[in-house]
């Protein structure tokens, strides 16, 4: 079966989302810096380029969006009924990076958080994560 020709509407509003500074990301750096902790964004040198580093506590925190990288059972992470072949092998290849991407930083001895679009539209609960799991990260570091 041919592919439909791509969508000249569609193909135009994939191509206004941003990659950096997007509102979740944004969210989570608020919560961040509420928190006070120090960080640095969109580290090239690492694996995946994470979007918010502390290197000092050797975190790396990516904020995806659920449509982009696949959350399970997310209502954001629908799929196009156009060209579904195209769209699913592309979700595909984003959460096989991703997956790669995180063990590479794992193994380097990074910890690493991962924060979904849909987790940062309550301020508050997404402070209380953070809060938990860079506390959690930051006992288990001096337990070992």
């Amino acid at each position: 079966m041919a592919e439909s020709p791509v969508d000249p509407a569609r193909s135009e509003l994939m191509r206004r989302v941003r990659r950096r500074d997007t509102a979740p990301e944004l969210a989570v750096r608020r919560a961040l810096t509420s928190l006070g902790l120090r960080y640095r964004l969109h580290a090239k040198e690492l694996p995946g380029s994470p979007d918010i580093v502390n290197r000092r506590r050797k975190l790396a925190i990516f904020v995806h969006g659920c449509f982009w990288h696949r959350h399970a059972n997310c209502r954001l992470a629908s799929t196009p009924k156009t060209r579904t072949d195209f769209w699913e092998a592309k979700f595909a290849r984003n959460v096989e990076r991703d997956r790669r991407s995180e063990i590479a930083l794992e193994e380097n001895g990074w910890a690493v958080i991962v924060v979904w679009e849909c987790q940062t539209r309550n301020p508050e609960q997404l402070r209380e994560r953070l809060s938990e799991s860079i506390s959690t990260i930051h006992a288990s570091a001096h337990t070992t």
